[in-house]
């Protein structure tokens, strides 16, 4: 006999489109983090070349 969460989890699993969004989503944003952190290393690199340091 079967069990159903009455509190705190939901009654049916996440669709598969919803799920292949949702990973395409974080995927996208890991690229962004990834790109914008290469931008601001090389913006300190380029500082520190030109100061002399």
């Amino acid at each position: 006999m079967g069990r159903y969460l009455a509190l705190g989890g939901a009654a049916r699993p996440m669709g598969r489109s919803i799920s292949s969004v949702a990973c395409l989503v974080f995927v996208v944003l890991l690229g962004l983090a990834f790109w914008a952190g290469a931008v601001w290393l090389g913006q300190v690199l380029l500082r520190m070349g030109a100061l002399g340091v």
